[in-house]
């Protein structure tokens, strides 16, 4: 079957991705949960949210949510981090790396992330997210809970530190539409929250995290 795409117009899906959705709507319909979220969160002692990273390729995203994570949990906060490599291997598997694909694999994500944070939880989405385009959907998928947080280091840096070598490959042509090189990336021109690991080492990037989630998620101070 093929997959809407909520990115590009209606009319230019295919006449089986209209008659799919349409069956949704007619067919399906919400249940309400028993348990509310206000009560988990009153379980949990914090407000449950997102915190969409984007940013660059080995620009720190991966390493500053999994730092964070630790950190969260190791105050008693209910985390868990979303990362690109690893939703690919699973959730994403059957997607390729077409715009089309990376849409899709980021609209999965963003309705992830928007029950994780129903249930309770500090969701922390770490993904490239290259275009505006992509990040404004998610926002409106989560709603208010939705944090974007520009994980900011330019190309000349992500390039010096290439952990991967994917810059490397893309360079040579071995990867194609990589962000930055071979396809746009475009930053975020109102983040919520701007961590430059250029100028910042890991530490500092990360008491801002951290300070950021206290304010915004109703975190204990000890967090």
């Amino acid at each position: 079957m093929t997959r809407r795409n909520p990115f590009f117009p209606f009319s230019e899906q295919t006449s089986a991705g209209r008659a799919a959705s349409e069956a949704n709507d007619r067919n399906l319909s919400a249940v309400s949960h028993v348990v509310r979220r206000s009560d988990r969160e009153a379980k949990n002692g914090h407000r449950g949210g997102v915190l969409w990273m984007t940013g660059l390729p080995a620009s720190g995203k991966s390493t500053l949510a999994m730092l964070l994570e630790s950190r969260l949990f190791s105050a008693g906060i209910c985390a868990y981090v979303l990362d690109g490599d690893n939703v690919r291997r699973g959730l994403s598997a059957d997607l390729s790396f077409s715009l089309a694909d990376r849409t899709e694999n980021l609209r999965r994500i963003a309705e992830l992330a928007k029950l994780m944070a129903d249930a309770g939880l500090v969701c922390i989405a770490a993904f490239i997210s290259p275009l505006k385009v992509h990040r404004d959907e998610a926002r409106r998928i989560i709603g208010t809970d939705f944090n974007e947080v520009f994980i900011e280091a330019s190309i000349a840096v992500c390039e010096s530190r290439d952990p991967k070598g994917l810059y490397r490959r893309a360079r040579a042509g071995m990867i194609a539409e990589f962000s930055g090189i071979s396809s746009p990336y475009e930053p975020p021109q109102a983040p919520d929250l701007t961590v430059n690991t250029e100028r910042e080492n890991v530490e500092t990037s990360l008491a801002r995290l951290l300070a950021y989630s206290v304010e915004r998620f109703s975190l204990p101070a000890g967090a």
